[in-house]
């Protein structure tokens, strides 16, 4: 994948919403060694945090701010020469019309002649879908035009297994309080190695989110998660594609393979390698 290191200017506003950009993040696959998708991420144009803006929606404005993101985003990436996927985080609740949601999307696509097949969606489980038919109907269209449909922040919403098992997306994004310190937490481990197994039964693809060490990273590998996205190997940056952290995904490679050739999970608990815990 190409990455660009110089900056795109590029503004988005409107009366209610200050001057933003976007932000991107990369998501690596291990199995490659490669950057499999950027995702692009609300911020303010002249400094601050994106709870400044989405401080400002409201319902009123919810569908005017999803368009303006889906196009900035899709601007951004065809500025940079991105050429692999582009993931954008999707408002389920601000689509009113299934069939003419993607109107805006498509024709920002077209100008920028970025190929909808290289487009990710992703709804957060963190806003309450209201009406689920409406929001399956809504990802059955953006599934007619080729894109990529995703959960994101998966086992921290609102919806959880009951939106799995009415919807089946193409990606599932396992949240970061998951995922953080998972190398300590037994408890986490088993939720998450469930998550797996079920995504896998379901042909659903699986990314680890927020993950911030070697030692979670290799944890994840060793339960099965081959795609990563968090701080350990890029933070976001606005309107430029960073660079993997140097040495990133080789120290976790490095890392996993002296598990795997030890034949012992080191993050198991003492009982499961046969050990008692005492004291």
């Amino acid at each position: 994948m190409k990455l660009a290191p110089q900056p795109a200017t590029g503004e988005g506003s409107s009366p209610v919403f200050p001057a933003f950009t976007m932000a991107f993040q990369p998501i690596v696959d291990l199995e490659t060694s490669e950057v499999y998708a950027y995702e692009a991420l609300v911020r303010p144009l002249r400094g601050g945090s994106a709870a400044d803006i989405l401080g400002r929606m409201n319902d009123q404005n919810r569908y005017a701010f999803d368009q303006m993101c889906r196009v900035k985003a899709i601007e951004l990436a065809a500025r940079l020469e991105l050429d692999g996927f582009l993931s954008i985080n999707f408002l389920p609740n601000a689509v009113y019309e299934a069939a003419t949601c993607l109107d805006k999307t498509l024709e920002a696509a077209r100008r920028a002649h970025f190929p909808l097949h290289h487009l990710i969606f992703e709804i957060t489980e963190n806003e309450p879908t209201k009406n689920i038919r409406q929001f399956k109907e809504i990802f059955s269209q953006h599934k007619r035009h080729g894109m990529i449909t995703a959960i994101d922040d998966f086992g921290a919403g609102h919806s959880g297994l009951n939106m799995l098992a009415d919807f089946q997306p193409d990606i599932i994004k396992i949240d970061m309080e998951l995922t953080r310190n998972i190398h300590r937490d037994t408890v986490r481990r088993s939720i998450t190695r469930a998550i797996i197994s079920l995504c896998k039964d379901l042909k659903i693809s699986v990314i680890a989110e927020g993950v911030e060490t070697i030692d979670e990273a290799v944890t994840l590998r060793s339960l099965g998660v081959s795609l990563f996205q968090g701080y350990l190997f890029a933070k976001p940056e606005a309107g430029r594609l960073p660079m993997i952290a140097s040495g990133a995904i080789d120290a976790v490679l490095a890392a996993h393979e002296i598990h795997l050739t030890a034949g012992v999970d080191p993050y198991a608990s003492p009982a499961a390698r046969g050990g008692m815990r005492t004291g």
